[in-house]
């Protein structure tokens, strides 16, 4: 009987969810990709950006044309900025109404050793990849009463390689945010994170040079964008899944790289 009822109030809850997603760095590669595929699926997006602005407005007419009668909005904040990152959820909620879903996607990936890596540098990379993360994590908690978050971290939080000292650091953060987010804010709020591998060319790289990395993993190939997309509706669709990592490595994470 408890579980019937239990079940009645979430299928009734689920009946009644606005489907509004607000995306970091949603104007461009996956950021752009997530928002494009969520729109596909019935979401309202609020398409979060800092400098992109002319690839934002470029999205939000795109959705618009394919899908009038859903709401999409741009919404622009310095995520290395505190003032802005804590401004951001209440102008979406402002323009949305509400927000059910919270993907913290944008990130910086900057190179440097732990012995070359300068203050500015340490603090750019936690501001942006964990500290921003962390606060909207914090104020979407505050302001939603169902809800979820999926956190983009990194294939290199299961391993110490030093080459992106700051920013590994940083991922690694952001995926025990993850579990003691769904530790603290369980059952009303799920969180949940995904740890890409070799997905996309750098900007500015080729596609060479990504075949080149991807030899080294045990699938032999990039990742691309499709296993990021199943593993975000996977994490949608199973309303028991939290405090979880799902690779999107092709093995990267067992060490052959």
């Amino acid at each position: 009987m408890y579980r019937a009822r239990l079940f009645s109030v979430h299928f009734f809850y689920l009946l009644c969810m606005e489907k509004h997603a607000l995306i970091t760095g949603a104007a461009k590669r996956i950021g752009k990709a997530l928002a494009n595929h969520l729109a596909k699926n019935g979401w309202s997006i609020a398409i979060h950006y800092n400098h992109s602005s002319k690839e934002a407005e470029t999205l939000k007419e795109e959705l618009l044309h394919k899908y009038p009668t859903r709401k999409f909005y741009t919404v622009k904040a310095d995520l290395s900025n505190m003032k802005e990152v804590q401004k951001l959820i209440p102008n979406v909620i402002k323009q949305m109404g509400s927000i059910s879903l919270l993907i913290n996607n944008a990130s910086i990936f900057e190179a440097s050793e732990i012995k070359e890596t300068t203050p500015e540098l340490f603090t750019r990379n936690m501001q942006i990849n964990f500290t921003a993360p962390f606060f909207l994590t914090r104020d979407f908690a505050g302001s939603s009463v169902h809800g979820l978050i999926i956190n983009f971290v990194d294939t290199r939080v299961t391993t110490n390689k030093n080459s992106h000292a700051a920013y590994s650091l940083a991922k690694k953060s952001l995926w025990e945010l993850t579990k003691m987010t769904a530790y603290e804010f369980g059952p009303e709020i799920r969180a949940n994170a995904i740890a890409p591998g070799v997905t996309l060319p750098p900007p500015g790289g080729n596609d060479s040079d990504l075949m080149k990395m991807a030899k080294h993993i045990p699938m032999q190939k990039p990742s691309g964008i499709e296993p990021i997309l199943k593993s975000v509706d996977y994490i949608i669709d199973n309303d028991h899944l939290t405090g979880q990592l799902l690779f999107c490595d092709g093995g990267e994470n067992i060490g052959k790289l």
